[in-house]
């Protein structure tokens, strides 16, 4: 019997007064919104609680409902639940997707891969544009020699004007020191401290070398070599998927086939658009690089030239001048350092 009243508390609005008798609805307004907000709230019944009062007395009595289930709330529970549901299922699907056209792509592009390796499958050539990627990356390797020993000639030079700058401040320090010898020690100091300027103008000009040839062989070589990457994973799937649509072809041409080749001839044209376009990227990239290369090589040839000439002919004049035709500008001593106040 207590069983079915709390069966009928967890689906009615019953309110009860402190006498125990039924009233109307509108005498317990709390009590009909905690029950309308319990099946609404759907599972969560340990919340809910059914009250009534003594025989006679003020007392209210908790009765906790836990055990007690009701269909309103299982079908409220479930309505709320599928709907969370349906956006996590989509992005599950997607990304199923999304790794099934992955793992399919990879396995094609893997099985051309292989077959190109062992002689076995086919691919697409263009000489032309071959010889010249060729031709970029043995380019690539020389001008990076050539930017290696620079940097030798650079690290070197710059010891040797640091040590002709001590050995004339140590000239200079003898002369004070020996009247015999002053006027030795004292043009050997001028000297060395002529050739410790000259030599930091002449690092200047080689630093400015080195940089200019960092950047065109570090970013603008190496953002055509990422291009040229791009454009040889295409055309590695173009011929997966060429070779693909070719076996296709071959086979029988029922319903199922004939699907199957529909499919794979739109995905061919896909990755025959994406190769084209990317080898007429590759083509145009190398045009503009080979005219900057040229122009570059050709400022910075002359700079190395004119500023070496210069230094070892002890033409100090022409050493600045060449350093202002091409806008090199040298750091005053100590530049690099922080003042006194920056350190406090």
């Amino acid at each position: 019997m207590a069983d079915g009243i709390m069966s009928k508390a967890a689906t009615m609005e019953i309110p009860i007064n402190s006498n125990g008798d039924t009233g109307a609805l509108a005498e317990d307004d709390g009590l009909e919104q905690d029950l309308q907000q319990v099946m609404v709230s759907g599972p969560n019944l340990n919340e809910t609680n059914i009250v009534s009062g003594g025989y006679g007395g003020t007392a209210e009595g908790i009765i906790p409902t836990g055990s007690i289930k009701g269909p309103g709330m299982h079908h409220s529970s479930s309505s709320s639940s599928v709907a969370a549901e349906e956006p996590t299922r989509g992005v599950a699907v997607e990304k199923l997707e999304t790794v099934k056209k992955w793992g399919l792509n990879t396995y094609k592009c893997t099985k051309q891969m292989l077959s190109e390796r062992f002689g076995r499958g086919s691919r697409t050539v263009d000489l032309e544009l071959e010889a010249q990627i060729e031709l970029l990356r043995d380019t690539k390797r020389k001008y990076e020699s050539v930017l290696r020993l620079a940097r030798a000639l650079t690290n070197h030079f710059y010891n040797m004007v640091q040590t002709q700058h001590a050995l004339g401040d140590t000239f200079a320090d003898l002369s004070q020191k020996s009247p015999e010898l002053r006027e030795e020690f004292g043009y050997n100091a001028e000297t060395q401290k002529l050739l410790c300027k000259n030599g930091e103008t002449l690092l200047g000009a080689i630093n400015f070398f080195v940089s200019s040839i960092n950047t065109l062989v570090n970013k603008t070589m190496e953002d055509t070599l990422m291009t040229i990457k791009m454009y040889e994973n295409a055309r590695l799937e173009f011929d997966a998927y060429r070779s693909d649509l070719e076996e296709l072809s071959l086979g029988p041409r029922d319903a199922a086939a004939v699907a199957r080749i529909d499919a794979a001839q739109q995905q061919y044209q896909v990755q025959k658009d994406k190769y084209e376009r990317l080898r007429s990227d590759v083509t145009v990239k190398l045009k503009f690089l080979e005219e900057n290369k040229v122009k570059v090589m050709h400022k910075q040839l002359l700079l190395f030239h004119n500023a070496i000439s210069a230094y070892f002919a002890g033409n100090q004049q022409q050493l600045e001048q060449t350093l202002t035709q091409f806008n090199i500008k040298l750091k005053p001593p100590g530049a690099d350092k922080p003042s006194w106040l920056e350190e406090q």
